[in-house]
């Protein structure tokens, strides 16, 4: 599997642009461009993962090499201040290869550098490995300078913030401490020498921050530098760590990672690149959870915690369809021991603070996790003996009633919110202002809610030998269609509020065809895809407001409040086009034809894994043409529904 680009993506027009990623399986990862060059106060080589899987510090912000060929002085680190580039060096960048590590080719004259990247598995370790391929015996030097750090991984530095002491262990093992109690960080060479020579790299600037309207300049201490001199060709390593550094092997290391990752490819079992790249992809969601010893799911990168919502919509894509059955089933566990009152954690908080539970689908799309794993599995012992209990409580609370005005109403369906509360994965809200409040019965959870019932009907005849579900089931079908058809409009309402019934085009119906139960007769499934079809398709996802409707915003920039106010508001998410996909494929009794449509909604994304986050599926994008992504260069349901979309629908008949 290869994924490479040569000299015409090598330059900051395209570039700066492409993101890669390494994460380490529990919360820590490394994330820089194919051109070396930081845009964003996330990137860096090392961001460690203090309490997994969150707790994210920046320790490393990059390495930054200068090569002395023959005495003559080549700067090959690239780095932007406020008044253009600083630093250079992409210009002597001859190719950037993703797998099966991000490594960068650097040619100068003769010379050849190549820079290759690892991350440690279970640990906050990176090693970057470095070869000098030096045919014609020339005269070199190279020095190397680490830019450290030892802040949040939401902030910045600037100079002199701390005072960053420096203890050398020996000649090149080095223990660095930014502040009285910060973590350490520990520096090692496996043959380069260290020369102690304390400095700032001043003003580093990042241009994506500035467009999200936040501090976009920084401050990196340079401890000192590594350095080799050598006539021949060399091969050498640096490690980067939060525990002391006693030796290393990098051949062995990146054996062992190499194994790991084929390990994977065959679980998963299938031979198309585009589904290994999206296997391996897939990896890098699944973290563990300290304060649970269990699996969870990061909700993306770089700045996501692991949230309730984006995991259970992910889970079948990234654990199911990749063959990790034990990695769902420690997931849904972990959820399951951590539900209050019905509710599964909306978000998991850092530093051991309990989670937020201020969600009303996360809990319903728990059960459409279950109900996924058990089509995949046949698991009803799991089932049985370690979520049944959480999953009836979970319809026990909805029905009762419980946090946030979650209750069933008379008809049957649920109702949810209260004045300033976003309660549906349509959560943006900026200082009081609830962007999209949708208080009263929105679509989505509603066609949750059904499914869920269903399901439980189902599960019950079988673990308790009635049916205790199937009657109020039968009932929310009914108070379904009966509530949210739009006659006029030939779609479904997005909310069903006290007063009055939200008619804009939003792409939550989508969700009321695509779930395994649905309460829409066929000619109204077939309604509902056409009109998502014609106003919310946007290539790469789905629009979250149509461009006919009034408050439609075609592109996402700018500070907080103009983000936040575009969130929701026309920009297209990628999680959608999964369910979009299946919707359009149930709707039209799985015919080839449609199949063949499924092929070529879901064939843009083979060209997106070489744009932003590169191997991954980005969160969002623009709502308006060119559909520019933007948030999250990698995304987990994002990620997860394209995979999953791809095999249940494009590559089988019917799942």
């Amino acid at each position: 599997m290869e994924m490479s680009f040569g000299i015409s993506d090598l330059n900051p027009e395209t570039g700066a642009g492409k993101e890669w990623l390494l994460t380490n399986g529990i919360g820590g990862f490394a994330a820089s461009t194919i051109i070396g060059l930081n845009t964003r106060r996330y990137h860096g080589l090392l961001v460690a993962s203090l309490q997994p899987p969150v707790d994210r510090r920046l320790l490393v912000a990059k390495l930054d090499e200068d090569l002395y060929v023959n005495g003559k002085r080549i700067v090959l680190g690239t780095n932007q201040v406020r008044d253009g580039y600083a630093q250079r060096g992409y210009l002597y960048l001859q190719r950037f290869e993703r797998y099966p590590f991000p490594t960068y080719t650097y040619r100068v004259d003769s010379v050849f550098l190549i820079k290759r990247i690892l991350m440690v598995r279970g640990e906050n370790t990176t090693v970057i490995h470095y070869r000098l391929l030096n045919p014609f015996q020339k005269k070199l030097s190279l020095y190397i300078f680490p830019l450290v750090n030892c802040r949040d991984f939401h902030h910045t530095t600037q100079e002199n913030d701390w005072p960053f002491r420096q203890r050398l262990i020996q000649d090149c093992r080095v223990e660095i401490e930014a502040f009285g109690g910060s973590p350490h960080i520990f520096m090692a060479a496996d043959r380069a020498g260290y020369v102690q020579s304390p400095s700032w790299y001043k003003g580093m600037y990042y241009s994506i921050e500035e467009y999200r309207g936040l501090p976009c300049v920084e401050d990196h201490f340079i401890p000192g530098y590594y350095v080799i001199h050598s006539q021949q060709s060399e091969e050498f390593s640096i490690a980067f760590s939060t525990q002391k550094i006693a030796g290393f092997d990098y051949s062995f290391l990146e054996k062992g990672e190499r194994e790991r990752r084929e390990m994977l490819l065959r679980k998963a079992g299938s031979s198309d690149p585009f589904v290994q790249k999206f296997v391996l992809a897939a990896d890098d969601f699944i973290v563990e959870r300290k304060s649970t010893g269990r699996k969870s799911i990061i909700a993306g990168y770089p700045w996501f915690n692991d949230w309730g919502r984006d995991a259970m919509i992910a889970l079948p894509g990234l654990t199911l369809c990749t063959g990790r059955f034990e990695d769902a089933r420690e997931i849904l566990g972990t959820f399951a021991q951590n539900a209050k009152d019905g509710l599964v954690p909306n978000m998991f908080a850092d530093a051991g603070a309990e989670p937020l539970y201020n969600t009303v689908d996360a809990s319903l799309w728990y059960l459409y996790a279950v109900q996924k794993y058990l089509a995949y599995t046949g698991d009803y012992t799991f089932i049985k003996y370690h979520l049944w209990e959480t999953m009836r409580e979970i319809i026990h609370h909805y029905r009762a009633g419980t946090r946030y005005g979650i209750a069933m109403d008379g008809d049957g369906l649920i109702a949810a919110g209260a004045q300033g509360l976003q309660l549906t994965w349509m959560d943006a809200k900026v200082g009081d202002w609830v962007v999209t409040a949708r208080q009263g019965k929105p679509v989505e959870i509603n066609a949750l809610w059904y499914n869920a019932l269903m399901f439980m009907s189902k599960l019950n005849r079988i673990i308790e030998k009635n049916d205790e579900y199937g009657e109020q089931a039968a009932a929310a079908g009914i108070s379904f269609l009966s509530a949210f058809w739009n006659e006029e409009k030939q779609c479904l309402y997005d909310v069903i509020g006290e007063a009055e019934k939200d008619a804009q085009i939003r792409p939550n119906q989508i969700i009321a065809v695509s779930l395994p139960y649905s309460a829409l007769p066929q000619k109204q499934a077939q309604s509902v895809v056409e009109r998502v079809f014609d106003e919310l398709y946007a290539v790469y996802g789905l629009r979250s407001l149509s461009p006919e409707e009034k408050r439609f915003e075609g592109h996402y920039g700018g500070d907080s409040y103009r983000r936040d106010g575009a969130y929701h508001q026309g920009t297209a998410w990628s999680w959608l086009l999964g369910h979009f996909v299946t919707a359009y494929r149930k709707a039209f009794n799985y015919s080839p034809q449609s199949r063949r449509i499924a092929g070529l909604l879901l064939a843009p994304l083979r060209d997106h894994l070489r744009d932003q986050g590169i191997g991954a599926v980005a969160e969002i994008f623009d709502g308006a043409y060119p559909y520019t992504p933007r948030g999250c260069f990698a995304q987990a349901w994002g990620t997860a529904e394209a995979l999953r979309a791809y095999l249940e629908d494009v590559e089988k008949e019917k799942f």
